[in-house]
């Protein structure tokens, strides 16, 4: 047989391939010409890392940029085009015209009017600046203002504002993912009707997937993270920070919108497509208990559930390996009648229930205030029922710490005055409860007569 050389081999086979792949492409990827076009446009707009952008009028936009300052501050906006609102919690800064922002440095090169001084700032774009600790895992971002004689020049070009926050601070915490990230995120942008770009510093991509739904829901496009995008994008307009109002709290004096508590809780309900808005829809009387396996826990969770099973309850054990899947564990609280438990971040979830439910926050020594403060106050504001257990000193671990008389049971005044880091210590990390059944079953009978779902035998 003759032999083929191999360099020939391959010239002869090749042309095949090519042919045979052709063939492929137009017949079982796409089909034709025009779905290969569709095709590579996907391509095109997912390696760009945006849909086509819809651009907000502009008149409308500066109104909204406008109304997210105020007083003196709209006035400094239209004459320089750039202004901040600073409070104790937090700075928000406003540029109603173009800006370039470089992902790299994270530096804002934005308008000023001629004949002023530069005016350049330095911002943390968390709404928190009054905690030292939160701001040491926040990065700067810095303003330049004036006569910039060579800017970068723009990689990207787009047609909506950007609005720039930071997901670090104490962002992987669910009470601070709410309190100083998502409902700050809901008073500061909603207005725009999802026409923005959020630009996140300090990003963490388990924030963006654990908030995916709000993050989308509040912005068209997808998230700009500047330490892997690295080049400079030019927006029509920028914010800076985001607004703050209190813990877990929307005050409708201070949004010119008229936004309450009760407006960002049926947002959520959009965003998680939740189908309960009302106690009434529901049927059967779910109660749910956070289980805390490290801090404040439950030495005896096990006769508390046996008692909520005799009240007629059906027990849901939310362990934090449930919480984890924000967009699940959603609908379970959707669906509860009733919340119990702790002190502690878990209650944020509080969040997700029905307007009607009811929250039973079981308090520890020392914790009255943060309780009613961080959980009870704003649970009224979301149009939920809230109950609290205070626990007698027998029913805490710390007794068998530090003994009956002991400052930290007789006096937990005493035991502030040293600082938040002993106080943190000894009763958030240190005390766990061995519930009174009997007693805690009395505070259980009236949340579920609150919810209207009792059994008139209970």
């Amino acid at each position: 047989m003759e032999k083929v050389p191999a360099g020939s081999l391959v010239l002869r086979v090749t042309p095949l391939i090519c042919l045979l792949l052709v063939f492929l492409l137009y017949t079982v990827d796409f089909g034709s010409h025009e779905a290969l076009s569709d095709q590579w446009k996907k391509l095109r707009l997912n390696w760009a890392g945006s849909r086509t952008e819809d651009p907000i009028d502009p008149e409308q936009l500066h109104f909204l940029l406008k109304r997210l300052l105020e007083g003196k501050n709209q006035t400094q906006l239209e004459a320089t085009g750039f202004a901040c609102h600073s409070d104790f919690h937090t700075e928000v800064c406003v540029s109603n015209r173009p800006v370039r922002i470089d992902m790299a440095t994270m530096k804002v090169y934005a308008p000023f009017s001629q004949g002023l001084p530069p005016a350049n700032r330095t911002i943390s774009p968390y709404a928190r600046k009054d905690d030292k600790v939160a701001m040491d895992f926040v990065s700067p971002v810095q303003v330049l203002q004036g006569n910039i004689t060579f800017p970068p020049a723009c990689r990207y070009n787009h047609k909506v504002p950007a609005v720039v926050f930071s997901s670090g601070g104490f962002a992987e915490n669910i009470f601070h993912e709410f309190n100083e990230l998502m409902i700050p995120l809901f008073l500061t942008s909603r207005g725009f009707q999802a026409h923005l770009r959020f630009v996140v510093t300090d990003y963490r991509p388990s924030f963006v997937d654990k908030f995916n739904k709000i993050l989308s829901h509040l912005s068209s496009y997808e998230v700009i993270n500047p330490a892997a995008d690295g080049t400079v994008h030019c927006f029509p307009a920028a914010v800076v920070g985001l607004h703050y109002h209190d813990n877990l709290a929307v005050n409708t004096t201070d949004i010119p919108e008229g936004y309450s508590m009760l407006d960002f809780r049926q947002f959520l309900r959009e965003s998680f497509n939740l189908k309960i808005q009302y106690l009434s829809q529901t049927e059967k009387p779910v109660l749910i208990l956070i289980s805390r396996p490290k801090t404040r826990t439950f030495l005896n969770e096990d006769q508390m559930v046996t008692m909520m099973k005799e009240l007629g309850f059906r027990v849901v054990i939310a362990k934090p390996d449930m919480m984890a899947n924000l967009d699940k564990f959603a609908e379970v609280v959707n669906s509860g009648s009733v919340l119990v438990g702790a002190h502690g971040a878990g209650l944020t979830n509080e969040i997700f229930l029905p307007e009607g439910a009811v929250m039973v926050q079981v308090v520890g020594l020392a914790l009255e205030w943060p309780s009613t403060n961080y959980y009870g106050g704003p649970g009224t504001e979301m149009g939920l029922h809230y109950l609290e257990y205070k626990i007698e000193p027998e029913e805490s671990s710390l007794i068998s710490l530090y003994g009956r008389d002991h400052p930290v049971i007789t006096d937990p005044a005493s035991i502030a005055s040293q600082g938040y880091r002993v106080v943190r210590d000894v009763y958030l990390i240190k005390q766990n409860f061995t519930i009174n059944i009997s007693r805690f079953r009395n505070t259980l009978v009236k949340a579920l007569e609150l919810t209207g779902q009792s059994d008139p035998l209970v």
